[in-house]
């Protein structure tokens, strides 16, 4: 097998140098979205066309957020993330994409106001993580549910303050919370209170409405 030959001195192959670009996509991440104020983070997949029902789901529930007084962040990619930008542009809104680059290029959607461009999975997830009020998780694929383990991880151990994280189509989802309850919560794994950590809703309204009714009895 071939093996790529690294110079001595090609000090971009070496880790102190990987630590630079890794400081580097911290500070302008932090940078811009310090200056965001109050968002909320929709998930879902890539591939779900313009005409997928959850496409038209998700721009009306990013239009309703924003209109809310909520910028709005994705993936900056296409289908359900290009969904949330778009919605959050008819509602003349702050729409944020935070494009990734991985080896099937991801094109950012053209309905960005403020885009920014991460090599790094896990710097990108800090900043979903860090600058959003809530997480709506829409249908999706392996990224999503990651996204969507990720926050209600970090909730259930108490490495972040409990904000909402709403699973948008119980038709979708019900299966997995079904599982949670009757493998994952039945042999222990969880408590019963983690099952209260996200929500379900159906309709776009609903979103808005536990987003809303979250921060009226937890003023922060």
């Amino acid at each position: 097998m071939y093996k790529r030959k690294i110079l001595k001195n090609d000090f971009t192959q070496e880790d102190t140098w990987r630590m630079f670009r890794i400081m580097s996509e911290f500070v302008d991440g932090f940078e811009v979205l310090s200056q965001v104020g109050k968002a909320v983070s929709i998930f879902g997949s890539a591939r779900s066309k313009t005409e997928n029902r959850y496409y038209k789901q998700a721009e009306e529930i990013a239009y309703l957020l924003a209109k809310a007084g909520f910028a709005i962040i994705t993936g900056g990619g296409g289908g359900i993330m290009e969904a949330g930008n778009k919605g959050a542009r008819r509602a003349d809104g702050h729409s944020i994409g935070l494009n990734i680059q991985i080896p099937a290029e991801q094109k950012p959607n053209p309905y960005l106001d403020t885009m920014l461009d991460f090599h790094y999975f896990f710097v990108r997830k800090v900043m979903f993580v860090k600058y959003a009020k809530a997480f709506v998780i829409m249908p999706g694929g392996f990224g999503t549910l990651d996204e969507f383990y990720e926050a209600i991880t970090l909730i259930q151990t108490q490495r972040i303050p409990k904000f909402p994280v709403v699973l948008f189509g119980g038709e979708y989802w019900e299966d997995m919370v079904k599982w949670l309850r009757s493998k994952v919560l039945l042999y222990g794994n969880i408590d019963k209170q983690d099952m209260a950590i996200f929500k379900i809703a159906n309709t776009p309204k609903e979103v808005v409405k536990i987003i809303k009714d979250f921060y009226k009895k937890n003023k922060r």
